[in-house]
């Protein structure tokens, strides 16, 4: 895999959440329609501007992103059509090395995520009855 990971532009936003939309439909069905409209919304509004986001790349197109802030992975979504090759390690392993993670929150309901996690060293050391906007997504906090 001759992959590339670089720092996002303004101009990738929209690509990010395409592959955002592709990965949540894929992985998130327990959440309401309303909420993904939410997030569809706040992510490039509200959050993407305040963080250094990443894309792994493939031949110039992007396959995924990934987000640390302050040790904690805030965001690590892979492209549906690409999920299980390889892209979310290979980015997991570049955000380890460069950004001092050493955290991430699950949803509790998305099995595969914590079990991608559990794989990648991470154990579970607690957990929240609600996400980080304050609604009804429990989370499983991970540590190394």
């Amino acid at each position: 895999m001759s992959h590339q990971i670089r720092l996002a532009k303004a101009e990738d936003y929209p690509r990010i959440m395409e592959i955002w939309e592709s990965a949540v439909k894929a992985t998130h069905d327990f959440l309401s329609d309303e909420d993904f409209n939410y997030f569809k919304e706040a992510i490039p509004r509200d959050y993407l501007p305040d963080m250094e986001v990443y894309l792994i790349s493939e031949k110039g197109e992007a396959a995924g992103f990934a987000s640390v802030v302050e040790g904690n992975l805030e965001m690590l979504f892979i492209h549906d059509d690409v999920r299980g090759k390889g892209y979310g390690k290979k980015l997991y392993e570049f955000m380890k090395e460069t950004t001092g993670l050493t955290k991430v929150d699950v949803n509790e309901q998305n099995p595969k995520a914590i079990g991608f996690y559990e794989k990648m060293g991470f154990k579970k050391v607690g957990r929240s009855e609600k996400d980080g906007s304050g609604k009804a997504y429990p989370l499983i906090h991970m540590s190394l």
